[in-house]
């Protein structure tokens, strides 16, 4: 077969192979050549406006690091690193910014198992009072990094906004009430709110008004005697149930 037609064969056998089969044929890359983790680090968490919550961040596979390394979260928009509450402060050193807008933990000790892959690393953020519930916090990040400041894994932490927990303020626990008496109480303003019995089954619901406070009147009359009711509320995807309320229901006269 002439030189030109073979080559011209050869270069359609290269055309025709499957997408992905030359980048299969390549070295891959080493968990310890300085590049990436292959899977990531990572965690989320679901924070109630104004409170706390931890977010752990695992998922390291690459190779073990010696002390010097460290493992960095910067706080989303909206929210602030608060602590580094990892309780084995013989392996780790944590350290927080002055405006909370990061979080460290510095590996000291070079002993042991391999770090940075033997569990979660808890990070503590407080988010604000404002945020809306049901929106996810932008800029969450973590980067791994060796003794020598080379990055060694990265990835983002999910923060999304939880939702407040309703209440249920009347009746109040333990008075006695009609079977028609009006229910009412709190939720966050625009959060869809239905009170429950214990049967799960739904007595009423309403929209919390602009002020938080919401109401509403059973669409049917509540049974004569013991019950027992509580609320829930929902709002941009996110939902909490408030805490159960016993009462009793006096029998309606003739």
């Amino acid at each position: 077969m002439p030189v030109r037609r073979r080559l011209l064969l050869l270069l359609l056998t290269v055309a025709l192979l499957p997408t992905g089969v030359a980048a299969a044929t390549a070295a891959p890359l080493r968990a310890d050549s300085g590049e990436f983790s292959a899977r990531g680090l990572g965690g989320g968490v679901t924070i109630v406006p104004g409170r706390s919550g931890l977010v752990e961040i695992s998922g390291y596979d690459g190779a073990d690091l010696p002390a010097g390394s460290s493992l960095r979260l910067t706080a989303p928009a909206g929210a602030r690193v608060t602590g580094t509450p990892l309780a084995d402060t013989a392996r780790f050193q944590g350290e927080v910014t002055a405006d909370g807008t990061s979080g460290t933990y510095t590996y000291v000790r070079d002993s042991g198992p391999g770090s940075w892959k033997d569990g979660g690393y808890p990070f503590a953020l407080a988010v604000d009072a404002r945020a809306v519930p049901g929106t996810r916090l932008p800029g969450c990040a973590v980067v791994l990094t060796d003794a020598g400041g080379a990055r060694r894994a990265s990835g983002r932490c999910t923060v999304t906004v939880g939702m407040p927990v309703p209440t249920l303020t009347e009746p109040a626990g333990g008075t006695f009430v009609s079977g028609a008496a009006r229910l009412a109480g709190t939720s966050y303003p625009g959060a869809r709110v239905s009170v429950l019995d214990a049967a799960e089954r739904t007595v009423c619901a309403e929209v919390a008004r602009i002020d938080g406070t919401w109401s509403c009147t059973p669409d049917t009359p509540l049974p004569a005697g013991a019950n027992r009711l509580h609320a829930g509320a929902a709002f941009h995807g996110v939902s909490a149930v408030g805490e159960d309320v016993d009462f009793t229901v006096t029998a309606r006269t003739p």
